[in-house]
């Protein structure tokens, strides 16, 4: 896996956007900010070149129709 297909958890994700919990969760139901992915029961992540993508242009970003995995 290369390190730009890597799973990165909320808290690491928090971090490199500065985005609250909750404005992260909002711009994942408004389609600008990238879905997470169930990886566990009760675990989940985001994928960091879609991550990457929302912090080099977080204004124009929408979801990739084959990124889209959320609900």
């Amino acid at each position: 896996m290369s390190d730009l297909e890597r799973i990165i958890r909320l808290k690491t994700v928090l971090a490199r956007t500065g985005l609250s919990r909750s404005t992260m969760y909002r711009k994942i139901a408004e389609g600008t900010f990238p879905c997470q992915l169930k990886i566990s029961v009760h675990g989940a992540g985001w994928r960091e070149s879609a991550v990457n993508r929302w912090i080099a242009n977080p204004i124009a970003y929408r979801e990739e129709p084959q990124e889209k995995s959320c609900p």
